[in-house]
């Protein structure tokens, strides 16, 4: 009888987030689940490692009835750990989120979740991001569960070439479908709103909102959100300006 895959769960909204739990949930149906996860939110963490502090993975109860390690890491950090010392079996898959929110557009190089999924990438194994257009902690993922089963089974069916992995952005409620696309070309406009503690202390607050630059394009992540389309992205690490290179070449030094 052949070994079932082992499949990596991971997230960066924490151990007690309930997007973890409904992944861990439909992962359970493909293979192997083991699940390490930070202890606490690490959203925007990205793809920052911890180099000032030892790190432990604990386990812990039982999600789902699957072994489960807290972490006090970030999520790459969770992922190097699975990888180079606390699993005694290399998993065949890494799978992020699903995270409280989406991850589209430039979102994906400040997000936790794909910081996650892209480490796992590193390692040449088949990894994948997903996300949910909703910020609520105790949000529907009924309907996102079954575009995280589609999108698995034709990853497992089809592979994805080596170090790359998928951001899957889900739109809140019942999706129309799901649509390969690109990542939209926009920024987060930052606010940093000034405040004053209770001790009359200063500080600042992030806030902000996206720009969105190409509006009318209809083959982006965006678009597809925004027309209740789950989104699947290919990303790669290669962050080489191809184009920029070439006319660099003629610039004399």
């Amino acid at each position: 009888m052949s070994e079932r895959p082992l499949i990596l769960v991971t997230n960066d909204d924490g151990i007690h987030a309930k997007g973890l739990r409904e992944l861990v949930e439909v992962m359970h149906f493909f293979g192997e689940v083991i699940v390490i996860s930070s202890e606490v939110s690490m959203s925007g963490k990205a793809c920052s490692i911890t180099v000032d502090y030892p790190l432990r993975a604990v386990p812990v109860e039982k999600i789902h009835g699957v072994q489960t390690y807290k972490c006090n890491g970030t999520p790459v950090d969770c992922v190097k750990l699975s990888f180079n010392s606390l699993l005694d079996r290399t998993p065949d898959y890494v799978v992020s989120g699903i995270n409280h929110g989406a991850n589209s557009s430039i979102s994906v190089i400040y997000s936790g979740t794909m910081g996650a999924a892209i480490e796992g990438s590193l390692h040449g194994v088949p990894s994948i991001g997903f996300s949910l257009d909703d910020f609520n902690p105790d949000a529907d993922f009924s309907k996102a569960k079954m575009i995280v089963a589609k999108v698995f089974q034709s990853v497992m069916e089809n592979g994805i070439p080596e170090y790359t992995c998928l951001n899957v952005n889900i739109p809140k409620g019942k999706p129309e479908g799901i649509k390969v696309c690109r990542q939209a070309h926009g920024k987060w406009e930052e606010e940093f709103q000034k405040r004053t503690d209770p001790h009359g202390r200063e500080y600042h607050w992030l806030a902000g909102y996206f720009k969105n630059f190409e509006e009318e394009a209809i083959e982006t992540d965006i678009h597809a959100l925004n027309n209740n389309f789950a989104s699947v992205v290919p990303v790669t690490v290669d962050m080489t300006c191809y184009k920029t290179m070439e006319q660099l070449k003629n610039w004399k030094f």
